[in-house]
């Protein structure tokens, strides 16, 4: 007869794993292991198989449709019933059931359907289930749905145009992906721009594979907002940023660029696995504004464009790449209420250069200096002006950007 060493007799109880006692009210996670008319069997680790039978099936008052094999949430109802059976629940395990679905939808990353139920500036607000709702901000839907060519006139409108295509969009039922889950603040973003196409997914998963910063790629324009261009390059969507069409002064995107313009891109920015990513246009351009400012010099009269009016002033554009803000100070000798009733958009006009911001890339100007150029900067007084104009004109810039 084989003696069993105490040794070997402690590593064999270590072996065994207890079965999962479980008390009422616990929320656990099982498998499925049969579905019968009006009962469905779950595997909970136990030494007894829970059943969920009847009304507690449902949820929010419909069956839930489930299979062999699918992992689910339930409630348990009684640890032990006479036939030693665990009785759960799906029925009570509410929003709980809820989340944990949402949570293997992101990890899986399976598109669900969520119905818009309400709108405002920033996107859509969606209805999940009949007690969650979750978000999908305007930058994740459909670019063809909120930003159609043509659509914005001018930046002016486009908030008012873009809020009430989206509150077209109320009661459509929606495709998304799980992009962010916050159970503790009850919040849950989505994106309908991730349901790509499998072709579009497998080209965008072989682009992350190797991407990083600074690398440069060819994508075609996708959408124009007020704000920038959406981009996919190789399968992956990104957003240009108003501030990197061009070393130009960009108002509207639609100016440069039309949606399918095929362009050349540089990464910028990658974030979230690619869920973010900002693109760049103007930094694989040569910057023009080195070699322009040499041309100028303080004091000068030059000829340009008025190009857009703001309470403080005037923007001008000299040439392409170079741009200069008349402040209302230096419109007119006289008291100016309003820079319009001086200078209309398109207006051509002789100013004179009263600073050069290497920093800024800008130039302030002076219009009321060119038709009296004895007022040019010649003593220690007129450069003292100068230099507190140059200052205010510098604080307005920074404060609109």
């Amino acid at each position: 007869m084989t003696t069993i060493k105490p040794k070997r007799v402690s590593e064999l109880l270590d072996a065994v794993v207890a079965p999962k006692t479980y008390k009422k009210g616990n929320i656990i996670e099982g498998t499925i292991i049969d579905v019968k008319d009006g009962q469905i069997l779950v595997d909970v680790g136990s030494r007894a198989e829970g059943v969920i039978s009847g009304r507690e099936m449902k949820l929010e008052g419909k069956r839930v449709n489930k299979k062999v094999g699918d992992v689910i949430l339930v409630y348990v109802v009684n640890p032990e019933n006479e036939e030693g059976q665990i009785e759960l629940s799906i029925r009570r395990t509410g929003s709980e059931l809820k989340w944990h679905e949402l949570e293997l939808a992101k990890k899986n990353e399976t598109p669900i359907e969520v119905k818009v139920i309400e709108a405002n500036t920033g996107g859509v607000i969606v209805e999940i289930s009949e007690t969650m709702r979750g978000f999908v901000p305007s930058s994740q839907l459909n670019n063809k749905r909120i930003y159609a060519p043509n659509l914005y006139s001018s930046k002016e409108d486009s908030t008012k145009v873009l809020q009430t295509k989206l509150a077209e969009m109320i009661g459509e039922t929606l495709k998304v992906k799980v992009m962010e889950i916050d159970k503790e603040k009850n919040k849950v973003i989505l994106s309908e721009k991730s349901v790509y196409s499998e072709t579009d997914m497998k080209l965008r998963t072989q682009t992350l594979t190797s991407l990083k910063v600074g690398d440069i790629l060819e994508g075609a324009v996708t959408g124009i907002a007020p704000f920038g261009l959406f981009i996919n390059a190789q399968g992956l969507e990104g957003l240009v940023h108003l501030s990197e069409i061009s070393w130009d002064k960009v108002i509207s995107p639609a100016d440069f660029f039309h949606v399918g313009d095929i362009v050349k891109v540089q990464v910028i920015g990658l974030q979230d696995n690619g869920k973010r990513v900002a693109y760049s246009i103007k930094r694989l351009q040569e910057d023009p504004w080195k070699s322009i400012v040499q041309k100028y010099k303080v004091g000068q009269i030059v000829e340009g464009e008025v190009k857009s009016i703001a309470d403080y002033g005037a923007f001008i554009k000299i040439e392409d790449g170079l741009n200069g803000l008349v402040h209302i100070s230096e419109l007119s000798s006289k008291l100016v209420k309003n820079p319009s009733q001086v200078v209309n958009v398109g207006d051509k006009i002789k100013v004179m250069i009263i600073s050069i911001s290497n920093d800024d890339r800008h130039l302030g100007l002076s219009l009321k200096r060119a038709t009296k150029t004895t007022d040019a900067p010649t003593d220690d007084a007129s450069s003292r002006e100068l230099e507190e104009l140059d200052k205010l004109i510098s604080e307005t810039t920074e404060a609109k950007a």
